[in-house]
């Protein structure tokens, strides 16, 4: 097998035996049947050798994690129930109570709430950044009790590049996790691993998918951390006693942290995805070469077309040549920029309103990286719990109007946004 990227997306994941068919099979099954009691029990003490129930591993599951490491390049992945669920339980795996992580502000608004809100009433803290931060101002957010960095990428719908190199560097010095959302990037564009990052989580929802058909996650371990004597993470090379005593950087090796998130956290939680969702999310992830290719295609066409429009006041896309992070898009970026593309209708939210509703081929739904276009007012929907302080803080405005470009024709993907601005002139 291939290591191209085109090559991984289409076969990476399963190899049937000989004679078998190269149709991934569905296990749509709870359980598992083992001969003897003795085998059985070896699995509960080494659970990588095979699989004991759904919740925890699954064969089909376990394909698509396979793929989505090939594709990462990572030593070992985890499927989740959700994007969501992924970025919680990456958290959850190195974080206790009065641990703290750092996030880049600009990150998606549902993740903003995760990590501001709803961890900090179990006692763990998020302090935010922002890009425009001195690397000492963002190093003294650092203590002894801080586990993590977290950002996109690419942000949504901020459209802020990350820079691999400037942040892993600070991670490395304090020997802190990288963690990365490629959700909007994609491993065709862009892979975290390579530039730095330690884990790269995926909303599988989103691209990898395609057909808004399922929603999931993903976590996928890069292998190149070492937990094993970094007092931030001694419990990673301590015996873990509701697992009876496992040391996790011993059994698990490189792929210490997949074993502790799939021991711990998806056999206590249950956030798994479901055979069929993984079944379905593979076949997506076969195409997804040749969909990025197109979605940065009209992505790059429509903000071209916005550039020059009367009615919009601005426009973020990186791989326009005057956007703000063109230079570094340019650098981790290979062979496009993804399909989103944010800017701001003259005249305010009433404006952005009047030009979503008169949209044709673009549907407004809750949503964003699927195979057909589709619109969004962030302000008023997916960021409509975020404080005005924490929208700034975001990089949203409430003319914001966030485009996703479909598959569809560049012809029909730019005209329909241009007619729908004419009519507001």
């Amino acid at each position: 097998m291939g290591k191209n990227i085109d090559t991984l997306c289409v076969q990476s994941g399963y190899e049937p035996e000989n004679g078998a068919p190269r149709v991934l099979p569905l296990y749509q099954s709870t359980t598992y049947y083992y001969e003897t009691p003795a085998e059985m029990a070896h699995l509960f003490d080494v659970p990588k050798d095979g699989h004991i129930y759904s919740r925890i591993s699954n064969p089909t599951v376990a394909a698509f994690e396979e793929k989505m490491s090939a594709l990462e390049g990572g030593v070992g992945a985890m499927a989740t129930s959700s994007g969501m669920a992924a970025t919680t339980m990456t958290v959850m795996t190195v974080c206790t109570a009065g641990d703290n992580l750092l996030s880049l502000s600009t990150v998606y608004g549902g993740t903003f709430n995760l990590l501001s809100h709803t961890l900090a009433k179990y006692g763990v803290t998020t302090r935010m950044f922002t890009p425009d931060m001195t690397d000492d101002e963002i190093e003294n957010l650092i203590d002894d009790k801080t586990k993590l960095m977290f950002a996109e990428t690419i942000a949504n719908p901020a459209m802020v590049v990350f820079d691999f190199d400037r942040y892993s560097r600070i991670c490395k010095k304090h020997g802190i996790l990288l963690v990365i959302d490629n959700t909007l990037a994609t491993p065709c564009l862009v892979r975290p691993i390579e530039h730095g990052a330690d884990i790269v989580i995926h909303s599988t929802t989103k691209y990898l998918d395609g057909q808004a058909s399922c929603v999931g996650g993903c976590i996928v371990d890069a292998g190149n951390f070492n937990f094993d004597g970094n007092p931030r993470y001694a419990d990673f090379y301590t015996p873990d006693e509701s697992y009876h005593g496992t040391v996790y950087v011993k059994e698990g090796g490189r792929a210490a942290f997949i074993l502790k998130a799939r021991m711990q956290y998806m056999r206590d939680i249950g956030a798994c995805m479901s055979p069929f969702n993984a079944y379905l999310t593979f076949r997506g992830v076969e195409t997804l070469h040749l969909r990025m290719a197109r979605h940065s295609e009209n992505g790059l066409a429509l903000a071209r077309a916005l550039e020059k429009h009367p009615m919009a006041e601005w426009v973020r896309y990186p791989g326009l040549e005057n956007d703000k992070y063109h230079d570094l898009a340019d650098k981790y970026f290979k062979g496009g920029y993804s399909g989103m593309v944010v800017f701001g209708v003259k005249g305010g939210k009433e404006n952005a309103v009047k030009f979503i509703e008169n949209l044709r081929l673009f549907k407004q739904v809750t949503h964003i990286a699927d195979s057909r276009s589709c619109v969004l007012h962030p302000a008023s929907t997916t960021h409509r719990q975020l404080s005005d302080e924490d929208l700034v803080a975001c990089g949203i405005t409430q003319n914001l109007v966030r485009l996703s470009c479909g598959i569809e024709s560049e012809e029909d993907v730019v005209g329909d946004v241009v007619q729908a601005l004419d009519s507001i002139k």
